[in-house]
């Protein structure tokens, strides 16, 4: 017999854990960016990426994304990003590991940094749109990651007690975030942009979802070693 899983919902991150989109986001903004005049690189970029624009502009360009200026350059990402879309794709077992906990009861809740019709655009590439009822995007908090508002929104959501949930993502803003909320967090190597020492934080560290997967099926998997 299966082994339960340890919690009664999980809260996912999008970008870099169920679809590769991490590299695309950071491509998008430098665009925007340099045609709104500002020097920038996709390596300066990279290491934002996991946060909401209401951070990510003042820490890239000490612009206020509420700003006219902010306000354009959001709209040209958008735009560029939606030309990138088509081409990404889902992370490895991505899909596998929404239809595994769903089978075994676990409530499911997105929990991302990203607006609601990215969100949803997000979902429908990654194809897992049709397993996770319950989601919240930046539309629903205050402030995005590494505060804690969108988490908090999402257990709000799905009714979840912070000690029954777990976070599921691939930066250390999912980490922060998830700990502000009170939940432990599960962080996956697929976003592409941290090395382990930097996902201490989480209780455990996977490569993707196929790996941790493989960990809740059963004894075969090992967990991954954190290297601090």
């Amino acid at each position: 017999m299966n082994p339960p899983i340890p919690y009664k919902t999980v809260v996912l991150d999008v970008d870099g854990t169920l679809i590769d989109s991490n590299g695309a986001h950071a491509e998008a903004w430098t665009r925007a960016l340099v045609e709104h005049g500002i020097a920038a690189e996709v390596s300066q970029i990279l290491p934002l990426i996991g946060m909401g624009g209401d951070k990510l502009l003042p820490a890239a360009a000490h612009v206020d994304d509420g700003s006219p200026l902010g306000q354009d350059i959001s709209r040209r990402k958008t735009v560029l990003f939606g030309e990138l879309l088509p081409s990404l794709v889902a992370t490895p077992g991505a899909r596998e590991l929404l239809e595994y906990l769903r089978e075994h009861g676990v409530s499911l809740v997105v929990a991302t940094s990203a607006g609601e019709d990215e969100m949803e655009a997000l979902l429908r590439q990654a194809g897992v749109e049709d397993l996770i009822p319950r989601r919240t995007s930046k539309d629903d908090a205050e402030e995005s990651k590494p505060d804690p508002d969108i988490v908090h929104a999402a257990l709000a959501r799905a009714k979840a007690a912070p000690d029954e949930a777990v976070m599921v993502g691939d930066t250390p803003y999912d980490i922060e975030a998830a700990r502000r909320a009170g939940l432990d967090t599960i962080a996956l190597r697929c976003g592409g942009l941290w090395a382990d020492r930097h996902l201490s934080g989480a209780v455990g560290i996977y490569d993707d979802p196929s790996a941790l997967l493989e960990h809740w099926r059963g004894p075969k998997a090992v967990l991954s070693t954190i290297v601090v």
